[in-house]
């Protein structure tokens, strides 16, 4: 019985990969990805679209859309033009330095990742993580992590849920060596942040004991 469950959904699977999907005039397909995001057995599907800026040409503005299979064809089920950075990257590559990395399903929940190297050996990435709950889409989890060559590391994580951020800070040498950190945990309760308001926000979180700015 159990095996015919299994292949079932299998089946269904696949019956719901190879459903029409019309991409509207005027956008792009940038990244997508399918899996069940409302724990309901079936796979929801989720497209972030590059979408020309009319008002800029250097500019590409950025919309994701999580879809629902209904009566054969890819319905729009949530969509937001503010949980994806806008793509500040050019008219000839909308790609080529685009802080977008990429959408990914984990254990049923959305991830966002965004990454940067603004010069050969700095960096940083940071990754959202959002929960359905509440009929929306919710932030859950938060990590960030910056590197500027030969002076720090920084990693920070944020549990939204619980309220609880870790934070460290290595400085480091020429040689990549930490020579000094710095730690602290603390917790920051009440921050609400969900997939149609993320950038809408700047939110600032100050560290009690190293006094450093947070930015979600």
């Amino acid at each position: 019985m159990k095996k015919s469950f299994t292949i079932i959904l299998i089946l269904l699977n696949l019956f719901l990969f190879a459903q029409e999907l019309i991409v509207p005039v005027g956008y792009e397909i940038r990244d997508q990805v399918m899996g069940d995001l409302d724990k309901d057995g079936i796979d929801e599907k989720v497209i972030v679209y590059n979408i020309k800026d009319t008002t800029n040409a250097e500019k590409s503005i950025r919309e994701i859309q999580i879809l629902k299979s209904s009566e054969g064809s890819w319905k729009v089920w949530k969509k937001s033009r503010n949980a994806i950075q806008e793509g500040l990257d050019g008219a000839f590559d909308p790609n080529e330095h685009d802080d977008f990395e990429s959408i990914d399903i984990t254990d049923g929940m959305l991830i966002i990742s965004h990454s940067y190297y603004p010069k050969a050996l700095d960096k940083w990435r940071y990754v959202d993580t959002y929960r359905f709950q509440n009929n929306d889409f919710e932030l859950v989890a938060h990590h960030s992590f910056s590197l500027l060559a030969f002076e720090y590391i920084v990693n920070w994580d944020f549990n939204t849920v619980t309220g609880r951020i870790e934070y460290k800070k290595e400085f480091i040498d020429n040689n990549y060596t930490t020579y000094k950190t710095e730690e602290e945990i603390f917790y920051k309760k009440d921050v609400k942040v969900s997939l149609g308001n993320r950038y809408l926000k700047n939110i600032k979180i100050r560290s009690p004991k190293y006094k450093k700015e947070l930015g979600l």
